[in-house]
């Protein structure tokens, strides 16, 4: 769907816990998927791979948010984010009916676990994701610290079908032949989409691609070794304990800030 331009919507109260943010771009993937671009007060300031709460005010006047991984990179000047759609769903029932110049609350208290920092030191970088989980991981394909510490970084997004594979022409084209980053991400990124409801070059879940070798066969690397890999996961809470433990049974360590290991898992989130 082509960007449409509208005037700004009246201006709305934000509580001392939000910025109030204005609208800039909106792309309507499929009718279940939407992402969403707002501008950045200059005293936010997160890591990539972190979230922060988004969302609208109620007729009420009370803040009705969600937890959202930013997808864009910390040195961006506009704050993106990568949304399903939930008929239903409070916040987003509403949320995909923005426009540009609408305004949206976003936190001032970016926080998560999907960091740099949590993971010790190692040679190749996974991040598998599946469905929005995707988002967290097109905010750190683009911060060049990835591709300092790490030889290769591996993304990996499983979705139902093609369609929802949103940013495919971003992670197997364009970040390759970005002017700025392009000679440093071209040599290091890679991506594996999966696909598990039709037909595709890759079918299946993560997790048995993982348990049958094919993920590694394909990519052309030796499986798991938590003595090289490091490996961050954002998806949906069943595939993420199926991940977890499959990690856990390779010998593989969860971390933190607070006490690096060779993985570590998002856990807030929740479809609204």
């Amino acid at each position: 769907m082509n960007d449409v331009s509208v005037a700004p919507q009246p201006a709305l109260k934000a509580s001392g816990a939000f910025f109030l943010e204005t609208v800039t771009w909106v792309q309507h993937w499929t009718p279940s998927l939407f992402s969403f671009r707002t501008t950045r007060d200059p005293g936010l300031r997160f890591a990539s791979g972190q979230f922060v709460m988004v969302g609208l005010m109620t007729p009420e006047g009370k803040p009705l948010v969600r937890a959202y991984s930013i997808a864009s990179p910390a040195w961006h000047e506009e704050l993106e984010f990568y949304s399903i759609k939930v008929a239903d769903g409070p916040l987003t029932s509403r949320l995909q009916n923005i426009k540009v110049g609408d305004q949206v609350l976003i936190g001032r208290k970016p926080t998560g676990t999907l960091v740099l920092d949590g993971l010790k030191p190692g040679k190749r970088l996974y991040m598998l994701g599946t469905g929005t989980g995707l988002a967290p991981w097109l905010s750190l394909v683009r911060d060049p610290d990835v591709y300092e510490r790490f030889d290769e970084a591996i993304v990996t997004h499983t979705v139902r079908e093609v369609a929802d594979l949103n940013y495919r022409d971003l992670l197997e084209h364009e970040l390759g032949r970005d002017p700025d980053l392009g000679e440093l991400i071209g040599p290091k990124l890679r991506y594996y989409p999966t696909v598990t409801r039709e037909p595709f070059k890759t079918q299946g879940r993560i997790t048995d691609l993982i348990e049958n070798g094919k993920l590694f066969e394909d990519l052309g690397v030796p499986a798991f070794d938590p003595a090289v890999d490091r490996v961050m996961l954002c998806g949906g809470p069943s595939v993420l304990a199926d991940l977890k433990q499959q990690l856990l049974d390779r010998g593989f360590v969860e971390g933190s800030i607070a006490k690096p290991g060779d993985f570590v898992l998002e856990k807030a989130f929740v479809e609204t």
